[in-house]
């Protein structure tokens, strides 16, 4: 016989689930921001010069990509408070609220449990292998960036984000042994003794 939580618990846990959701996108909005400022750019900053052609100064893919990511998740956001004000309500008066609140954004939860990247190895001495990243673990997450991140079918958007990254400690979630869901903590460091920031 089977036990069954309380609407009141459930409603809450759910709430909570929102909140980290919540959580989870301003973390995304925040780094994309910060690839914005890494090339010097705004939402609105011209990409092409006065002669109308692209600018050299700055990476025009990753700037405009991150502006679309930017309108994205800033509708997710709002979508994502609307739920957690009809959630609480549903916690302090379940007669407000009949149905359990649901979130429908463009980066959802089905895209967060698909992998977007396979480990191939990790060199020794690297900050992959002192992370703990392991040869075919399979990349859930890798910061604020998960399968939804990456439209172009490009792992670009990675390259950019871990280059804003730089010695700041980045959150990962792999897939290892096809059903253990591992968190690590990843820092891009360059000087480590071989290639790139990651190893």
């Amino acid at each position: 016989m089977g036990m069954e939580l309380p609407s009141r618990s459930l409603a809450t846990e759910q709430v909570r689930a929102l909140i980290l959701r919540k959580e989870s996108i301003e973390e995304e909005i925040d780094a994309q921001l910060s690839i914005l400022k890494a090339n010097d750019s705004t939402v609105h900053t011209p990409l092409v010069d006065e002669d109308g052609f692209p600018r050299a100064d700055i990476d025009v893919w990753a700037v405009r990509h991150a502006r679309v990511r930017l309108i994205e998740l800033r509708n997710d956001l709002k979508a994502i408070m609307d739920s957690i004000m009809k959630g609480l309500q549903g916690v302090y008066d379940p007669n407000l609220v009949p149905n359990t609140p649901t979130v429908t954004t463009s980066a959802s939860n089905s895209s967060e449990f698909h992998p977007f990247a396979k480990v191939d190895a990790a060199s020794p001495g690297s900050p992959a292998t002192a992370a703990g990243l392991s040869r075919d673990d399979l990349i859930l997450s890798f910061g604020t960036l998960t399968r939804s991140s990456f439209t172009s079918g490009s792992l670009q958007p990675l390259a950019t984000f871990v280059a804003a990254q730089e010695n700041r400690e980045i959150n990962i979630r792999v897939l290892r042994s096809g059903t253990d869901v591992v968190t690590l903590r990843l820092t891009p460091t360059r000087g480590w003794g071989g290639r790139g920031l990651l190893g």
